[in-house]
């Protein structure tokens, strides 16, 4: 298997023959030909926006412990269905493969965004964090590898993202007050 990223072309006859790859490039949104992590991590959005709407009845900490339950849940799933993935592929962390953007957005959902702008806020400091890859994300991204090397930096990302948005919040409140 080679490291890196590739842009090996995948069909979408492909992942219609496999679940694990249907699932492993978002439903197709790592297909796109121009930034696969970035048009992948949009299922994300919406799977955590529908699980807030779900929740909400039951109040925050309902929503919070949904958001968490979910993401622990897909994480593990990813680990299986990215590293197998990989392997079919031959290419350790395909930029195809994005269920790992799908369930690191997830995780910053946490915040609990009220507005388009806050959910705008999440996917922003998310693909921030998930390209530039700062440290520790950068030293596991290069030292762990298969399904849980690609879920857990994009899960680091999203713990970094989650804490951007908390401190983007608390100075836009500031600000206004």
């Amino acid at each position: 298997m080679t490291g890196g990223k590739t842009s090996r072309r995948i069909r979408v006859a492909e992942l219609g023959r496999s679940p694990v790859m249907w699932l492993a490039f978002g439903g197709g949104t790592g297909l796109s030909p121009r930034a696969p992590g970035t048009v992948g991590t949009l299922p994300g959005l919406l799977l955590g926006w529908l699980l807030m709407m779900l929740a909400a009845p039951w109040g925050d900490v309902a929503v919070i412990i949904l958001l968490l339950a979910v993401t622990l849940v897909l994480s593990v799933v990813g680990v299986y269905l990215c590293g197998e993935a990989s392997r079919r592929l031959g290419v350790h962390d395909h930029g195809g493969i994005v269920f790992d953007e799908i369930v690191g957005v997830l995780l910053v959902f946490v915040s609990l965004p009220e507005t388009w702008w806050q959910v705008a806020l999440i996917f922003l400091w998310f693909r921030v964090f998930d390209v530039i890859k700062p440290w520790p994300i950068s030293w596991l991204d290069r030292r762990v590898h298969g399904g849980l090397g690609i879920m857990l930096d994009d899960l680091l990302a999203g713990g970094y993202a989650l804490l951007a948005v908390w401190l983007s919040l608390w100075g836009i409140g500031a600000i206004a007050s």
